[in-house]
C-alpha cells in the first residue's frame, strides 16, 4: 500500500518517498546518450566506466540497436561484453525513446552480484524509461 501512502502526504513527504523507492543500490548506475552513431556517458554514480560505445558494441550498444532491454545474469557469457570493470558481474540496459520510438539514450545498471536482475527489473525499469518521454 505504498502508493496509498504516497497520495495520501504533503506534497514534499510524496518526494521524500518517491526519492527513497528510487535510490538503487546498485554497483554502477548511470545513462549513455545517443551521439551520432555512439554512445556518450552521461550522468551516472560509481567508478569511471567506458566514456564512448559503437553502436551494437556490449550490453548497452546491442540494446541501442536492437532498441530493447537486455537482461545479462552473467555478463562473462555475454558475446562481446565491454569490460569497463571486472566487479561488474551482471547488468541490465534500458533503451530510453522519444516520441517517435527512437533510442536517445540508455539506462544501464550493474551489479557486482550474478544474477541481479530480471523480469521485475525489466518491466519497472522500462515504465522509468517510457515515463522519461516527456524530458526529450
Amino acid at each position: 500500500m505504498e502508493e496509498l501512502k504516497i497520495a495520501q502526504g504533503t506534497k514534499a513527504e510524496r518526494y521524500k518517498l518517491l526519492l527513497e523507492q528510487v535510490k538503487f543500490g546498485f554497483w554502477w548506475t548511470g545513462f549513455y546518450r545517443v551521439e551520432g552513431d555512439e554512445l556518450v556517458l552521461g550522468p551516472f554514480q560509481g567508478p569511471l566506466a567506458c566514456t564512448r560505445i559503437k553502436k551494437g558494441r556490449g550490453v548497452c550498444g546491442t540494446a541501442w540497436a536492437q532498441n530493447e532491454t537486455i537482461v545479462v545474469p552473467d555478463v562473462e557469457q555475454f558475446p562481446g561484453h565491454i569490460a569497463c570493470s571486472s566487479a561488474s558481474r551482471s547488468e541490465i540496459v534500458v533503451p530510453l525513446r522519444d516520441g517517435r520510438g527512437d533510442v536517445f539514450a540508455v539506462l544501464d545498471i550493474d551489479s557486482a552480484d550474478l544474477n541481479t536482475f530480471d523480469e521485475v527489473d525489466r518491466v519497472w525499469l522500462e515504465s522509468v524509461a517510457e515515463a522519461m518521454k516527456v524530458f526529450c
